[in-house]
């Protein structure tokens, strides 16, 4: 598959340093830069859905002074 983006000559000049310096080619650098970001938005979503299961179960967080309590430290 292929597309193609409309980037104002300054963009462009960016998005082609940042590839010449990581030794990829621009369509790389693109692939890489959609990816990370899908990574990172499922992330967020994960572990959004795990403090929403965390908060519903009755669960309290406690400072880490307490644990270090706990373990003799």
């Amino acid at each position: 598959m292929s597309f193609s983006i409309r980037l104002s000559s300054e963009e462009k000049a960016l998005a082609e340093s940042y590839a010449k310096i990581h030794s990829i080619s621009l369509g790389e650098a693109f692939k890489r830069a959609l990816f990370e970001r899908i990574e990172d938005e499922y992330d967020i979503a994960v572990a959004n859905d795990a403090h929403d299961e965390y908060v519903k179960n009755g669960c309290k967080s406690r400072p880490i002074s307490a644990l270090w309590e706990d373990l003799d430290l």
